[in-house]
């Protein structure tokens, strides 16, 4: 997940109209057609080991549909599940499965989807609920030189300390990427 240096995924304000939210434009410029080759590999080699995302319902309709992802999810056909308290009433691409019960079983239906593959999380909500369940493996994170000052914390909603060890660290022309393993 990008992430501002103070912690946000999005900046106050937040909408479909403002996805990012004020001021965190900047927080995914590391995907940008105009970032560099070093940016451009770490997108390419997290491309190629997603097998399935899961995301949260409101990071799904900010961004679905037209003006957003298209007929496709945010990595064209790979499966994304969305976690959601209730169905969707209207048809959907087929790449989303929408899951009412709970994060265990939209990571596990996930999991099915990926096969040999990763399972990413889109959205700080299904961090938050997935983490203090024992359910995320590792977390990588792509922090943006940009300090945001609110909006939505990728670690807001935790109630208690989570272990981790640093497994990589990577410093490119537009992010600071760092990957952590969750010490269980």
């Amino acid at each position: 997940m990008s992430v501002s240096l103070d912690g946000y995924v999005t900046g106050p304000n937040d909408s479909r109209e403002n996805p990012f939210g004020d001021g965190a434009e900047g927080l995914h410029a590391w995907l940008l057609p105009t970032a560099g080759d070093e940016d451009r590999a770490v997108l390419e080699a997290t491309v190629s080991e997603v097998g399935a995302i899961v995301m949260g319902r409101t990071s799904f309709e900010k961004n679905e549909g037209d003006g957003g992802w298209g007929d496709a999810g945010p990595m064209a056909d790979i499966p994304c599940v969305v976690l959601t308290h209730r169905l969707p009433t209207r048809s959907y691409p087929p790449v989303f499965t929408f899951v009412t019960e709970g994060v265990t079983s939209a990571i596990r239906q996930a999991q099915q989807f990926a096969g040999e593959k990763d399972v990413h999380l889109f959205g700080a909500t299904v961090m938050q609920q997935a983490l203090p369940l024992g359910l995320v493996d590792e977390i990588r994170v792509h922090v943006m030189p940009v300090v945001v000052g609110g909006g939505t914390a990728l670690f807001g909603g935790l109630t208690s300390a989570i272990s981790l060890e640093r497994i990589g660290a990577q410093v490119t022309g537009a992010a600071t990427h760092l990957q952590y393993r969750v010490l269980r």
